[in-house]
């Protein structure tokens, strides 16, 4: 009987290894959608009506490319907590850069890329050179620059201009240009994991930096480049806020929480916190998820407190059922049944 019971373990286990967690995650993608469809109809709305749908996308815009950022940082090993505050920084930068004239556009654009870059440099400097953990080197510059934005930003700052705002107000049927353009990122982030150098030591240095380090990768070089393109990203987000709200705000990053809501997607989408494992993929799965749960739980006007109750279940439950799985990989001690029987014989 133990020789079945073991045969019939191994089987099973087997066909849990086949589905990887970023088909888990689709999976669970695929029943919030039905179980989404279900709840708004029984509130008599069409979950697949086109203003629903560009609702849904237009959420996953905004902290994908966060979360796009965070995964290239969490497959690293580190964290970034700094990002809602970069976020506000570049938006009330570049409102007041273009102060409603179009031909100031650019230069706003491009000065908001480049502190987001410097930011995401030091950031990666404090982690890979001084060695300073990400949790506390990003939560260090996120106050810095919450207090910088308290200091000099009491209220909505500058404007965008029409030409601008078009951005976040176009679509091409019921997807909004933004959400292009976040899958555009996520694509071009996919290659670089994939089909660079850079992104291969990504995985190695997040697996085990040690061994990364004498296997002759230069460490600091994968971690310092996905902390800039993580801030860049985060830049991104907030043009794209500015582009909607049309004046630059400078609270409106850290009340979206995508610090956290980012770092969440993230583990949602199967990425390991410890790093070097996980993809892009599973993570915009991960925020789908999220704004199909915000939308429906929208609909049936859930109470605001009621939805971060049900985000952390769905979390908890997801990063239970990931240790289930790796536990459930480890091979076995002994293979046969006698011989765990036979060694404590041998040991008497």
């Amino acid at each position: 009987m133990s020789a079945t019971h073991a045969s019939d373990r191994t089987r099973l286990a087997s066909r849990s290894a086949r589905l990887t967690s970023t088909g888990i995650v689709l999976l669970v993608l695929v029943a919030a959608v039905v179980l989404g469809f279900v709840l708004t109809a029984i509130e008599g709305r069409n979950f697949f009506s086109t203003g629903n749908l560009r609702d849904i996308l237009t959420a996953t815009s905004i902290l994908g490319f966060i979360a796009i950022g965070q995964t290239l940082v969490v497959l690293g090993g580190s964290l970034d907590l700094s990002v809602p505050f970069v976020a506000s920084l570049t938006g009330v930068i570049a409102a007041g850069t273009m102060d409603g004239q179009p031909g100031n556009v650019l230069p706003a654009v491009l000065l908001a890329l480049a502190i987001a870059a410097a930011i995401g440099l030091v950031n990666g400097m404090l982690v890979s050179l001084l060695h300073v953990h990400g949790f506390i080197a990003t939560l260090g510059m996120g106050l810095i620059i919450s207090g910088y934005i308290a200091t000099n930003y009491q209220g909505n700052h500058g404007s965008a201009p029409q030409s601008f705002r078009t951005i976040g107000i176009s679509f091409i049927g019921p997807v909004p240009v933004s959400t292009l353009i976040m899958l555009g990122c996520a694509a071009v982030a996919i290659v670089l994991l994939r089909r660079t150098r850079t992104g291969l030591h990504l995985y190695a240095v997040g697996g085990n930096a040690e061994v990364a380090r004498l296997s002759g990768i230069r460490t600091s070089v994968p971690i310092i480049t996905a902390h800039v393109l993580c801030s860049l990203l985060a830049a991104v987000a907030g043009l794209l806020l500015l582009a909607r709200l049309s004046v630059g705000n400078p609270t409106i990053g850290s009340q979206g929480q995508y610090d956290l809501m980012s770092i969440a997607a993230v583990v949602l989408g199967g990425t390991l916190l410890a790093g070097g494992k996980g993809n892009i993929t599973g993570t915009i799965a991960g925020v789908t998820i999220f704004a199909v749960m915000d939308n429906v739980m929208a609909v049936m006007q859930t109470d605001s407190f009621l939805r971060n109750v049900v985000r952390g279940v769905v979390i908890v439950a997801a990063v239970a059922v990931y240790a289930r799985r790796d536990i459930d990989r480890r091979p076995a001690r002994f293979e046969r049944p006698g011989v765990l029987d036979a060694a404590l014989q041998e040991a008497k």
